[in-house]
């Protein structure tokens, strides 16, 4: 790999780390607002919640990412197998037209010289 693709590729990583820490920091965000309107909660009970959201919001996150991933191979294996049968299909088709080419071409042949 030279050194045009490994930057691509770094830059690929930071960017999904910073979106990454985008989300988390929102999900900590949420978390804090929705502790702050419950009455009654100290500050480690407001932090467990926090944690607690974030946890869960990366959990689901990854949960969506995997099914995702999933429906992709999917999808792709489908159209795959569908392209392997068009071209096997195609290929037939060729064939019975070349061989029936060649027939009509023995017939032909066989009726001047007959």
């Amino acid at each position: 790999m030279d050194a045009k693709d490994e930057a691509g590729r770094g830059l690929t990583d930071i960017e999904d780390f910073l979106y990454w820490e985008a989300h988390h920091g929102a999900s900590h965000r949420r978390a804090a607002d929705l502790a702050s309107h419950v009455p009654g909660l100290d500050n480690d009970q407001m932090a467990d919640i926090e944690c607690w959201y974030a946890e869960e919001q990366y959990r689901l996150s990854r949960h969506i990412a995997q099914h995702v991933a999933d429906h992709v191979s999917a999808v792709e294996r489908h159209h795959t197998n569908r392209y392997a049968r068009l071209r096997r299909d195609a290929y037939l088709a060729v064939a019975l037209v070349v061989g029936v080419m060649f027939g009509l071409l023995a017939a032909l042949i066989f009726a001047a010289t007959g």
